[in-house]
């Protein structure tokens, strides 16, 4: 396992579009779920959950969205269908990452989506450390009611992500990054 800080300096984001089997087994999943648990969670309420799709469950996804696509534009191309058939199907493994947020006494609503954004950020950095690479997705599925009902979210939650995991088919490519000058400034009285 290579360390903590160059594990994080080479950690990139492969497109779901090459991400190839396999995926991780159960007990390699477990543990990827284990860590991206361990985050700041003020006042321990876990508000956060995880939905997996993976195996014959993804095609089953895709052509619930493709159904809702069609019954709502029945002048959708077969290409959009198709594209909507094979979105779960991309990658092995799909992880679906899900906001619990809600009122509370003392841990505001912005905390508690924090930690959820936080569980995805340690699901990639896991899934980095375990020899496989992921992609951060939200797409349209993740704002729509009909849909996000469908891929599992109850009342009041909401999807901050859709981590699709497996081996990479291409080399990682790195992208600019900003400048430190550019995002980092000092506090002075």
């Amino acid at each position: 396992m290579p360390d903590a800080l160059d594990l994080l300096a080479t950690r990139r984001t492969i497109s779901a579009a090459f991400l190839a089997e396999p995926g991780p087994d159960q007990a390699t999943l477990d543990q990827l779920l284990t860590i991206a648990s361990r985050v700041p969670d003020h006042g321990k309420l876990t508000p956060w959950r995880f939905i997996v799709y993976r195996g014959d469950a993804r095609a089953a996804v895709g052509e619930r969205l493709a159904a809702i696509v069609a019954a709502r534009d029945p002048a959708a191309t077969d290409a959009r269908l198709a594209e909507e058939r094979g979105r779960f199907s991309r990658a092995p493994l799909v992880i679906g990452v899900v906001s619990q947020a809600a009122e509370h006494v003392k841990i505001p609503i912005w905390e508690q989506q924090m930690s959820a954004a936080a569980a995805a950020q340690n699901l990639l950095v896991a899934v980095h450390a375990a020899g496989f690479s992921g992609q951060w997705l939200t797409e349209w599925c993740a704002y729509d009611a009909e849909a996000a009902a469908m891929l599992g979210l109850g009342d009041g939650e909401r999807f901050v992500a859709f981590i699709h995991v497996g081996t990479p088919t291409v080399p990682p490519q790195d992208r600019p990054r900003p400048a430190l000058s550019d995002i980092v400034s000092e506090w002075t009285a």
